[in-house]
């Protein structure tokens, strides 16, 4: 098996460039086959649209295939800190 690093930033990032993108979060969800893979969790901006397979598409071009998020989850509302950042431990849980 091969070990790829992603860092999370780096993907998030690149989402967030999305105009429709509100907050963005990319955490790592369970594999059978790789142990771990990236997943974007999105909350998209209201009077927005944002398929799938616009964010999918938007990272293709932008990242190596291996950091591409295998999956992308449409949430309504992102558990935040005190300070403002997005609690990941949460969505986590919530998309377990």
């Amino acid at each position: 098996m091969r070990v790829v690093n992603i860092y999370p930033a780096q993907v998030e990032q690149q989402i967030a460039a999305l105009e429709a993108a509100a907050a963005v979060a990319v955490i790592g969800v369970e594999d059978a086959r790789w142990g771990e893979v990236p997943r974007a969790v999105i909350l998209v901006r209201e009077g927005h649209e944002l398929p799938q397979d616009q964010v999918l598409r938007h990272l293709d071009c932008k990242l190596a295939r291996d950091k591409v998020p295998k999956s992308v989850v449409f949430v309504q509302s992102v558990p935040r800190t005190a300070s403002g950042k997005i609690r990941k431990p949460d969505l986590r849980r919530q998309s377990a």
